[in-house]
């Protein structure tokens, strides 16, 4: 069985916690790993070479790899150069997510400029366009990405009225499902079974959900804050 064909329909767990966070070590998330594989999980999204290759001890899940690099000259920091693309392929990533926004990547970079390059020393990986709008969607499914991700709604200037809401974008989900000829990956807001039907309903072909199951550290403040917002 191939890759695509190990994730179609699932559900891939994101299993990521930042240098501030308690759980920000790469043990942890392979036991993170572990018990969402356990739970039912497809596969298996994450942060770092280092995570990634703990992680592929752990599990024999297909995993979804980026590295997160901050870069003063862009706002880029998912997979933004191909140091991080030669990384993860490196330590064995079935599928490589990226920032597939319409923004300018490190040393002024275009992402069809860079990403044509990228599939020219990778031709046979599978690389996965993380993208804020239905545009950079479409433009994503033509420079030839093979998955396309919904990861970035919200995250990006243009979308940034979206970080006040808390539920996909199912109607980015539903006319990429219609028009890339890709598939698509519902990624963002999901914080509910109920959420994560209704992007099944758009046509997905799979779907990332990550804070919601791995960091306790944002779930918490949800609860806390619903008993705030109900004190009198």
């Amino acid at each position: 069985m191939n890759v695509l064909d190990k994730i179609k329909g699932g559900l891939i767990v994101s299993c990521q916690a930042l240098e501030d966070e308690p759980l920000h070590s790469s043990f942890i998330m392979s036991r993170m790993a572990k018990a969402a594989m356990l739970g039912g999980a497809a596969g298996i999204r994450a942060n770092s070479a280092q995570d990634i290759s703990e992680i592929k001890k752990t599990v024999p899940l297909p995993v979804i790899g980026i590295i997160k690099t901050v870069y003063a000259e862009s706002p880029v920091y998912i997979t933004p150069t191909i140091n991080e693309v030669n990384a993860l392929a490196e330590c064995g990533c079935e599928i490589i997510a990226m920032d597939a926004t319409n923004r300018l990547r490190p040393g002024g970079e275009t992402l069809a400029d860079f990403f044509r390059k990228v599939r020219e020393n990778y031709p046979h990986q599978l690389f996965m366009a993380d993208c804020a709008t239905y545009q950079e969607g479409m433009d994503a499914a033509v420079m030839g990405f093979d998955l396309i991700g919904t990861t970035l709604y919200g995250y990006t200037e243009e979308t940034s009225q979206a970080r006040n809401d808390i539920t996909p974008n199912y109607q980015m989900i539903s006319e990429l499902v219609k028009n890339s000829g890709k598939p698509v990956i519902a990624e963002g807001n999901i914080w509910t079974p109920e959420q994560l039907r209704l992007a099944v309903r758009c046509g997905i072909y799979a779907a990332v959900v990550g804070s919601a199951i791995t960091r306790p550290m944002l779930i918490t403040r949800r609860f806390v804050n619903a008993m705030k917002k109900d004190e009198v």
